[in-house]
């Protein structure tokens, strides 16, 4: 049996110290399309305006050469006009990890952007993973459920809610 490592993830509250520290707007928007759409390095460098439809961001020949349609999200609105990037992968990869060391003090890349956002999906607003597969673009929901953390905290209210519930 393989053994997989969980991926690293940043709180929101995280992601925001590193948007607000954020003053060039294509990075900025570079990092919220990584964040709160889960992007991956490549759909970021490729997505043009054109892309976005009704509020919905077409990415087209992902992982796989595969398409996928999925909603935008209210944090990237008034961000779009900056698209194209036009940055390197290289040159996304060496601001965030700048940015993670600088403000966080945390060795992050932009794959921990991607994580954290849909582990934030599936973890603090509760969206239903076979949701959070088709907006990954994956194709198992074995690949999706890497993703759920459960902390401690929420184990033990889980726990206390279900002994509230059977001692009625």
């Amino acid at each position: 049996m393989v053994k997989r490592k969980l991926p690293t993830t940043i709180s929101e509250e995280e992601f925001l110290r590193i948007d607000k520290a954020t003053k060039k707007l294509k990075l900025k928007t570079a990092f919220r399309l990584m964040f709160y759409q889960s992007l991956r390095v490549s759909e970021v460098i490729s997505l043009k305006k054109e892309d976005i439809d009704n509020n919905f961001i077409h990415i087209k020949e992902g992982k796989g050469c595969k398409d996928r349609q999925i909603p935008l999200m209210p944090e990237l609105k008034h961000y779009l006009r900056y698209l194209p990037i036009n940055i390197t992968r290289q040159g996304l990869h060496k601001a965030i990890k700048t940015k993670g060391k600088k403000i966080l003090n945390k060795n992050i890349h932009p794959h921990t952007l991607r994580h954290s956002g849909a582990s934030m999906y599936l973890n603090n607003r509760e969206i239903d993973i076979t949701f959070i597969r088709d907006f990954l673009g994956h194709e198992k929901i074995a690949t999706t459920s890497i993703y759920l953390h459960i902390n401690p905290h929420q184990l033990k209210q889980a726990f206390e809610n279900a002994s509230r519930t059977t001692q009625k």
